[in-house]
């Protein structure tokens, strides 16, 4: 009984699979969430998709990510998918930080991890021959566009997240949204606006991406800002899951293209939640209101309640492991990697769903 995943899809989805079952060659769009260590868990199908699924027919595809999102789809987009993913568990398991680190400190860490990611491999990671990489990133407006001091920042963020309590489109007065994207066809799908963010495309390149990745997941405060993204438009970037938390997009309009199709969202969870500081606001998540339609053609694949029981701490790996475990860090490596090992059943499960489409384990989005 395959029981570790649950399968949800919007309506057009869902007839396709009724027709057609889950196809490689139907996919168009893979988003990847933000959420830090959670990305882990779904290393084992990570490497099946990439390294496996979707090379069995190659075609364009958009892959696009926040924070670990982004990194995970630029281990995608390597020559060798299944030793990037690989890479990237071990490299963010083996993170240790002392109590109460800088956020220099932190800063510093991530880029030296990111380095030890990607060195060597940009150029392979934006000139994939098949996959349109894009990274989305948050651009500072306002008392946040170029804050020199931490009181100004905190002024900022405070006020960004009382104005996105009262509509998140009021969030939009703080913070635009950047896309460093594929230089060869960036997403026509979001260059049409459909929120109120402004969204600003640069051309991604290898002089630029290890920035960039770095940018997409710098955490306020927590991290230093980063200030310069080469070709990008001057300011001060933040993690791009503040605006696009779990990638709530008008991915509907890629079944409108004549290359169009399906998107296929491994996910953390059933419930796609816009930005970041919408997280303590149950009502606001993806798929309802006049917004309804964008998840349309979305096949969403997220871990079950059941398979959440299994894992150690019965939980996803999380950023507060860090404090539970404090500086046990050979405990938590060891928890991360059982959990990660765990993913194998997501993988087996999604690749048996991939080869007989039992459309009774699917339910509406």
């Amino acid at each position: 009984m395959r029981n570790s995943i649950s399968i949800r899809a919007g309506r057009a989805a869902l007839a396709h699979l009724h027709k057609h079952g889950l196809r490689a060659q139907d996919i168009a769009v893979i988003p990847a969430a933000a959420g830090g260590p959670k990305g882990l868990i779904f290393q084992k199908l990570d490497q099946w998709l990439f390294g496996h699924w979707l090379p069995s027919a190659p075609r364009e595809r958009t892959l696009i990510g926040a924070s670990v999102g982004a990194w995970r789809m630029a281990a995608a987009c390597h020559a060798d998918p299944v030793s990037a993913f690989q890479r990237l568990g071990d490299l963010y398991c083996e993170q240790a930080y002392p109590p109460k680190p800088s956020a220099r400190f932190v800063t510093d860490s991530v880029s030296e991890f990111l380095t030890a990611f990607i060195g060597g491999h940009e150029h392979e990671i934006a000139a994939h021959p098949h996959y349109r990489l894009h990274l989305l990133i948050a651009r500072g407006r306002r008392l946040l566009a170029a804050p020199q001091r931490k009181l100004t920042a905190s002024v900022g963020f405070g006020l960004a997240v009382l104005n996105n309590l009262f509509a998140r489109a009021q969030l939009a007065n703080h913070l635009d949204r950047v896309v460093v994207a594929d230089k060869r066809v960036p997403a026509a799908w979001l260059q049409t606006p459909f929120d109120a963010f402004a969204t600003r495309f640069t051309p991604l390149g290898p002089e630029n991406l290890a920035s960039a990745l770095l940018a997409s997941g710098t955490l306020p405060f927590v991290m230093e800002p980063v200030r310069h993204i080469p070709d990008a438009p001057a300011g001060t970037y933040w993690d791009g899951g503040l605006i696009d938390y779990h990638l709530a997009l008008p991915y509907a309009r890629v079944a409108n293209q004549s290359d169009g199709g399906l998107v296929l969202y491994p996910h953390f969870g059933e419930q796609i939640v816009p930005g970041w500081f919408d997280k303590i606001l149950p009502w606001r998540r993806a798929g309802q209101g006049r917004n309804r339609d964008w998840l349309d053609n979305m096949i969403l694949v997220a871990p079950s309640p059941s398979f959440l029981q299994s894992l150690p701490r019965r939980k996803l790996p999380d950023r507060n492991d860090f404090h539970y475990y404090g500086q046990d860090n050979a405990r938590r490596m060891r928890d991360w990697k059982q959990a990660m090992g765990e993913g194998e059943r997501l993988r087996d499960d999604l690749a048996a769903f991939a080869e007989k489409s039992d459309l009774g384990l699917v339910q509406p989005l």
